[in-house]
């Protein structure tokens, strides 16, 4: 079964065409496919994901809906490999690997009181890899190299879900920093065989922190401890330490009949740990605990309540996740003639944990998805996607509120493009 000119023509088998609501912030995939391309290779392409996340919020924040609250996003990717000699190749990879988009438009007492000034949230990042590869025959590539990576993002809490953080704004400006890249990939290229194993470190910022926490705790908005003043807390501007996780993607394809080829990826994501605490709003959270500590133990129920709420603010985060991500993707491609190749494909992915932040109240997915390509020479193609996502159910919570609301029976439409170009 030769199937060499198959690994040509079926690229798109490979590389995912849209970016997926995946868990926890991941977004791109951060696949590396174009570098193991043969010969000279470039690409570039845009995924956009059009999600509908919506839910209803506790009884104790009045059983409301909270409309859609995930924000269309787009991102692009580039990428360009250069075969340098029959033993060494370079590489340089753009992508935008993790982000997050939240607005809580339409009204309600747990995320937009006004109607007009809501929740929000965004987390910006984006990765330039470079890749230095070393082929020691055909079969064996191995390849390592530096990434460099910014990450900004901003937040402003509204409503009643954050209880005495209401108030609260933070623009965490944008920090550069750097990570590395090593894996190893076999191929047989006569039967479209091809296996790589990738990890990528984590990368560590620190994100100078503009924040407003002088809205935070004056007269405890929401919870009023019985016994205890107003007063007004002192805070000291600080830096936000941000780690993006570690990772491990494994991708693997093979011709199975003539013109035909199936694929896998599966992926590991390292949330679990992951924590975004800016030093003020890190700040309130201790001194709430230790107002907490001052209301005495009484048989009274709402100062016992009060005085667990605080308490339990004690090292909170603004974001956290409790779960490591796994997700798979497998399909099959196949070739039509020599200018049309398509494939279909299945993914899932398992979330970051249940409950889970306000900021993306969805656990994993299922999603099925197409994909067309078109090559009006040997040397270049035009490559479109649509994937169709049932986003997993999940239990919303806040430092402040275990138990915010449900949101279920959401789903998602992400849809790609792509350009790839041999010389």
């Amino acid at each position: 079964m030769k199937l060499k000119t198959l690994t040509t023509a079926m690229i798109l088998a490979t590389v995912p065409m849209t970016g997926a609501f995946a868990a926890a912030m991941d977004r791109s995939g951060q696949s590396i496919a174009a570098f193991l391309q043969p010969g000279n290779y470039a690409e570039a392409g845009i995924s956009v994901l059009d999600p509908s996340v919506s839910g209803v919020t506790s009884a104790g924040l009045g059983g409301q809906s909270t409309g859609d609250m995930a924000s269309d996003y787009y991102f692009p990717s580039a990428a360009l490999k250069l075969q340098v000699t029959d033993n060494f190749s370079f590489g340089l990879l753009y992508d935008q690997p993790f982000g997050a988009e939240a607005e809580y438009k339409a009204q309600s007492a747990a995320f937009n009181p006004t109607g007009t000034d809501g929740t929000q949230a965004e987390v910006h990042t984006e990765n330039l890899t470079f890749l230095f590869g070393f082929q020691p025959n055909e079969n064996w590539n191995f390849y390592a190299g530096p990434v460099y990576q910014n990450a900004k993002g901003e937040v402003h809490l509204r409503g009643g879900a954050y209880s005495s953080l209401q108030g609260y704004d933070a623009n965490m400006k944008k920090d550069g920093e750097l990570g590395w890249i090593a894996g190893l990939a076999f191929q047989i290229p006569d039967i479209a065989l091809k296996a790589s194993l990738t990890y990528r470190s984590e990368v560590e910022h620190e994100l100078s922190t503009t924040e407003n926490a002088s809205t935070v705790v004056p007269g405890f908005p929401g919870i009023a401890p019985v016994g205890v003043p107003p007063q007004a807390f002192a805070y000291a501007p600080g830096k936000t330490n941000v780690t993006t996780p570690q990772s491990v993607n494994l991708d693997f394809q093979s011709g199975i009949m003539a013109d035909t080829v199936a694929f896998l990826n599966v992926r590991w994501v390292n949330w679990d740990g992951f924590a975004i605490r800016p030093t003020q709003f890190g700040q309130a959270l201790d001194q709430l605990a230790d107002v907490g500590n001052t209301i005495p133990d009484v048989p009274v129920p709402e100062v016992a309540a009060t005085k667990a709420l605080l308490t339990s603010l004690q090292g909170g985060n603004l974001v956290e996740y409790n779960k490591d991500q796994w997700s798979a993707t497998a399909g099959v491609g196949r070739k039509f003639n020599e200018k049309w190749a398509g494939n279909v494909s299945v993914g899932w992915d398992s979330g970051a944990g249940n409950p889970i932040t306000t900021l993306g109240p969805t656990e994993g997915y299922w999603n099925v998805g197409l994909g067309l390509q078109f090559s009006p020479a040997p040397n270049y193609f035009i490559a479109g996607g649509v994937k169709y996502f049932w986003l997993g159910d999940a239990q919303a919570l806040t430092v402040a509120n275990p138990n915010v609301g449900n949101f279920e029976d959401n789903h998602a439409l992400g849809y790609g493009l792509k350009m790839g170009y041999r010389f």
